[in-house]
């Protein structure tokens, strides 16, 4: 038995500091990789004991045959006993180096199903998880049968991008030719997919053993895909809990964490309801804590910081520790962000009793309002959507 273990922490965005703290904390080395221009954001530096940087080919894209050999060199005096990607742009990553350097976790062919859209889709089907009708750009023949079956409009995406920046609605097989011939050398790295509208549900969740032993089920208030085309206001809100919806869906998502053979991480899926049959659809997982600020409103509805417990998790399955999970809250909890043009907007209208948590970040206004109540909390996030959009209104003016 080592006196300690090392974690590499892999962070191409500037997040996980909780993760950080909390490794070194339960007596861990941690060593962090990320890019050179983050070198200078305020990481837990206490908590990190040393740092290493990715290697970038000149058009500034990840040299991963460069990183592996520089971490080659550093591992010739420091031991790396597991691997970590703290964003969804590093699990390839990761992948590649728990392989070439034989530590343990998860693989690049486990890892595809938490990046990869077009082996997620693939993945879920054959274990019965119903998902949006889609197809493969690989062959001019396969996606003539899909345009000519598939109920329009669609959209294409990438497969392992998940920017909706980088997503195109397409309404006819017109429209789909036009943007697949101007995909050129990029079409393999897309796919097709039928547009099923719908309410949007996201489940943060974290997995142990295989198994999942902590999750929270939200709904998005408004569809993330329209949210980011049109630069709205982002809400989401915890469901009913002990609801149908929540059942069935935390049901789901432990049979996407066994079917995509994810034994430990925090995850976060998302799921849609068609509007028109009511069938619960499959749409993404990654192997992350979830984005804007959801963990923040997770750990106001239930007290659990997913990025601790993560790496409380992460700690005890490499020391072969039991691991016990805090007691839970059952708060109900939203959350609301928007952009803005000023670099510090006025959060000062946001006065209720019930807010948790605001957010300091330039450009950008939000907070997160936590009740024993749903009812309060919906009312709460119309309140202050009605009171931000009228805001920006008026300093657009």
């Amino acid at each position: 038995m080592f006196d300690s273990f090392s974690f590499l922490c892999i962070s191409t965005h500037f997040k996980g500091n909780d993760f950080l703290k909390s490794l070194k904390l339960a007596g861990n080395k941690v060593y962090l990789l990320t890019h050179r221009q983050l070198q200078h954001r305020p990481w837990a530096w206490d908590s990190i004991d040393n740092t290493f940087y990715l290697e970038e080919k000149y058009d500034g894209s990840l040299d991963l045959q460069a990183t592996i050999l520089s971490m080659s060199y550093v591992m010739r005096t420091r031991r790396i006993d597991r691997i970590v990607a703290l964003d969804d742009v590093d699990v390839e990553t990761a992948a590649a180096l728990r392989e070439h350097f034989r530590i343990p976790g998860m693989g690049q062919s486990t890892s595809r199903h938490f990046r990869d859209k077009l082996a997620m889709r693939i993945k879920a089907i054959e274990a019965g998880i119903a998902v949006p009708a889609f197809s493969s750009l690989f062959n001019d023949n396969d996606l003539f049968v899909f345009a000519q079956k598939v109920k329009f409009p669609c959209v294409v995406k990438p497969r392992f991008n998940t920017s909706a920046f980088s997503v195109k609605k397409v309404n006819n097989a017109a429209e789909l030719w036009e943007v697949v011939h101007h995909l050129g050398e990029h079409r393999p790295d897309y796919l097709v997919e039928q547009f099923r509208a719908g309410t949007v549900y996201h489940v943060d969740a974290l997995g142990m053993h295989g198994h999942i032993i902590f999750s929270r089920c939200s709904e998005y208030l408004e569809a993330p895909f329209d949210v980011v085309l049109s630069s709205g206001i982002f809400r989401s809100a915890i469901l009913p809990f002990g609801s149908e919806e929540e059942q069935i869906l935390t049901q789901l998502n432990d049979k996407i964490l066994k079917t995509f053979g994810m034994q430990y991480s925090a995850l976060h899926s998302e799921y849609i309801k068609d509007a028109e049959t009511g069938e619960l659809l499959f749409l993404d997982t990654e192997t992350i804590v979830g984005g804007v600020h959801t963990a923040e409103m997770v750990e106001a509805s239930s007290g659990i910081n997913l990025w601790h417990e993560w790496a409380m998790v992460e700690t005890a399955v490499a020391w072969g520790i039991p691991y016990q999970l805090p007691s839970l809250h059952y708060n109900y909890a939203g959350m609301l962000t928007a952009p803005t043009r000023q670099r510090l907007p006025n959060v000062l209208l946001f006065e209720d009793p019930e807010i948790y948590w605001k957010m300091d970040e330039d450009f950008q206004v939000g907070l997160i309002v936590q009740s024993p109540e749903r009812a309060r909390v919906l009312e709460l996030l119309d309140k202050y959507r009605k009171q931000i959009a009228q805001y920006t209104q008026r300093r657009q003016v």
